[in-house]
């Protein structure tokens, strides 16, 4: 009864033409674009079919582990500089763009750019706390975007997570404003030892479904940038705790529940390493993914993205480098690989502060999502289905050795894997 229910919801709460666009647009067009990837990958062009942008690095908040240069002067990419990576990408297929920050709504040409691609469908990745009823209203208009809003938790717990006042007040009000004007709205929570007891509880999505919200996205905070906060990050338990609570609520609750690292049999994955997500930042700079801010390109190279990105011979070596080293981070398990990569491929720092290669020497080795003999799959058929078509490993890992894994120092094996560059979390509602 849970895909009725679901559908259900969205019927009742969700402005019809949001819901045509989010079939037509996000639905049948991002499974085009999955089936072109793998068309491309047979003849080793890799061009991702999740592309997300941080359109700027600019924001509001100041939260903990957070990896984007906020602190530092105004980055952004220009208007018809998006507009030549979206219209580059959309002609060779895609139709899915994530944009991330720094925080988004501080853009202000963010729905301008929206309106020049009414066939693409983007997801707004933001802490909700700029969206009043007139801009909720204007994306209503427009129906081919979804706020994901985060949250990090109770009152205290989001002040502090995300250094402000009155943050989980003024995200609800945000959130609301979506809710009321018939967005497809998200909640993302991003977990750490901080709000994980708060957050991974059936109680906190029912308060979101009671809410009328759509969908959540759980990540996990991940310990880099320049104040890596390793005292957050989860524990391999945790980490496995989480994939459970998952599984399970996915088959129990009317509530779509996103996450990005396991396939349908629950085999740990990286998106970067599979080649179906890469990462643009808010200088233009073409990266691996969002926590490796180290570049060879430019998104605003005259050949165009698609061809900049399919030509990299950087991305390339990431992709397989990482691939045949761990099926989790690479990034937290092997930042030595990180590294040597970086200097074999003589990549610039692509970070405004230009300290990213003192941070990953800096960095130690940490078990990430690969738990080698703790996989759970996925008990849903609809998720089990969606995940082996559209979302799996794609046969990138099938030079992977797990006996040449490099295990984490003993000393390290209480602090995992955790995601904070998009801010999230969980609030008594």
């Amino acid at each position: 009864m849970i895909i009725p229910q679901i559908v259900y919801r969205a019927l009742k709460t969700a402005d019809p033409e949001c819901l045509r666009k989010a079939v037509f647009n996000l639905g049948i067009g991002t499974a085009r674009s999955v089936v072109k990837f793998k068309q491309r990958m047979k003849r080793g062009e890799y061009f991702p079919a999740f592309l997300y942008i941080s359109i700027l690095n600019s924001c509001n908040l100041r939260c903990q582990g957070c990896w984007v240069d906020v602190d530092k002067p105004r980055e952004a990419i220009p208007l018809d500089g998006l507009n030549r990576i979206i219209n580059d990408a959309r002609e060779n297929g895609n139709r899915f763009f994530g944009l991330l920050g720094g925080e988004p709504f501080m853009y202000p040409e963010l729905i301008d750019l929206i309106v020049q691609h009414p066939d693409c469908y983007f997801q707004i990745f933001t802490n909700g706390q700029l969206i009043t009823d007139k801009k909720a209203n204007q994306l209503r208009q427009l129906g081919n975007v979804t706020p994901l809003i985060s949250i990090e938790g109770s009152e205290i717990v989001s002040n502090e997570r995300r250094g402000g006042k009155d943050v989980l007040n003024r995200t609800l009000r945000g959130l609301d404003a979506c809710l009321n004007n018939g967005l497809l709205t998200g909640v993302a929570t991003s977990l750490c030892q901080s709000n994980i007891d708060d957050l991974l509880r059936e109680e906190w999505l029912s308060k979101l479904i009671d809410r009328g919200v759509h969908y959540a996205w759980y990540h996990t905070y991940r310990p880099v940038g320049p104040q890596i906060n390793p005292q957050l990050a989860l524990t391999p338990e945790q980490l496995r705790r989480v994939r459970q609570f998952v599984v399970d609520m996915r088959a129990k609750l009317p509530l779509l529940l996103i996450d990005s690292y396991y396939d349908h049999k629950g085999q740990a994955l990286c998106p970067m390493t599979t080649g179906i997500s890469h990462h643009i930042s808010p200088t233009g700079a073409v990266e691996p993914c969002p926590i490796i801010q180290f570049s060879r390109e430019s998104a605003l190279d005259s050949r165009g993205i698609y061809k900049t990105m399919t030509k990299s011979s950087f991305l390339k070596d990431f992709r397989e480098t990482a691939a045949k080293n761990t099926r989790g981070c690479i990034v937290l398990e092997r930042p030595d690989l990180v590294q040597s990569l970086v200097e074999r491929h003589d990549a610039e720092d692509s970070t405004i502060r230009k300290t990213a290669m003192s941070e990953i020497q800096s960095m130690s080795p940490r078990p990430s999502q690969y738990i080698p003999g703790e996989e759970i799959p996925e008990k849903h058929w609809m998720y089990r289905l969606a995940k082996s078509i559209f979302f799996n490993d794609f046969g990138a890992y099938s030079e992977f050795d797990p006996s040449k894994v490099v295990a984490a120092p003993a000393s390290e094996a209480s602090n995992s894997d955790s995601e904070s560059s998009v801010d999230d979390s969980n609030a008594t509602v």
